[in-house]
């Protein structure tokens, strides 16, 4: 596994010693082990086209579609059983990625209320080159997943081919350090399952500010500071854990609202939360 403070793109397959080989349904796995299997898928995500080819095999997906327009990026990866539309996430030194994130305006969604207007732009990108992927009527179940800036286009993406006139429907999304992505009314519209992984302190998680009327949806997964799995924790214990965790953080000289955030994190963290289980 790459050190969680590596920058991924810069790797290659061979750096990964991935933990998932899916040899069935991806539905017939718990939820941690379909949990770290997108971890992973999002993790993937970073590499150059042929690296993410190379890993996606190794996964258990033997076809790969990468999409790429003005910055924006996803891979579409498919067995047998399965396709799973995976964004890629913030890279800090894409100006494109950086520019999405800031550009917290919001826009009114293609479905319903009001998105942050550049995480929209990011959809509107690449999707136009997504959907002819997505007409093909199968039985393979159709996953969204992403992490940081991937998470909040998973999450749109999903949103709009529920809605689209297309047969594809989404089965689920799994996010990884997602931050919020539209107000009240476009996270109440939305009925596709959505899985939404937090690591303790993870800053990203904290933005756009709620006090700009941006809300999170789906079902919320904590990792504590100690790497304690939780799918319920109460506000007074999660801001205790907290200021534990950024405190253990100052210790190991981290500045622990940022290593949270890291992808490889969430993958080490559920791993060992799966062997655990």
């Amino acid at each position: 596994m790459a050190n969680p403070s590596d920058h991924i793109a810069d790797h290659t397959a061979d750096d990964f010693d991935l933990n998932t080989t899916l040899d069935g349904p991806i539905s017939g796995l718990t939820l941690l082990q379909r949990s770290l299997a997108f971890a992973e898928v999002s993790m993937v995500a970073y590499l150059p086209a042929d690296q993410a080819e190379v890993a996606a095999s190794g996964l258990g997906f033997d076809t790969s579609h990468y999409v790429e327009r003005d910055g924006a990026q996803a891979y579409l990866f498919e067995n047998e059983h399965d396709r799973v539309l995976a964004c890629r996430g913030t890279e800090p030194n894409e100006w494109n990625d950086i520019r999405a994130d800031a550009n917290a305006l919001t826009d009114l969604a293609e479905t319903v209320g009001r998105v942050h207007r550049g995480f929209k732009r990011e959809v509107d990108d690449i999707w136009p080159h997504i959907e002819p992927f997505l007409t093909e009527d199968d039985d393979r179940h159709l996953w969204f997943t992403g992490h940081s800036l991937g998470g909040a286009m998973a999450q749109l993406a999903a949103g709009r081919c529920d809605l689209a006139d297309i047969p594809a429907t989404p089965t689920a999304v799994f996010t990884y350090g997602s931050p919020r992505v539209g107000n009240q009314r476009y996270v109440a519209s939305h009925k596709v399952e959505h899985i939404r992984w937090v690591n303790n302190n993870d800053i990203v998680t904290k933005v756009p500010p709620s006090w700009l009327r941006y809300r999170h949806r789906g079902n919320r997964i904590y990792i504590t500071s100690k790497g304690v799995v939780h799918d319920r924790v109460d506000r007074k214990t999660r801001l205790k854990d907290q200021w534990d965790g950024f405190l253990s953080g100052l210790r190991r000289r981290k500045i622990d609202q940022f290593s949270d955030h890291a992808i490889a994190a969430y993958v080490d963290l559920i791993a060992d939360a799966d062997r655990l289980r």
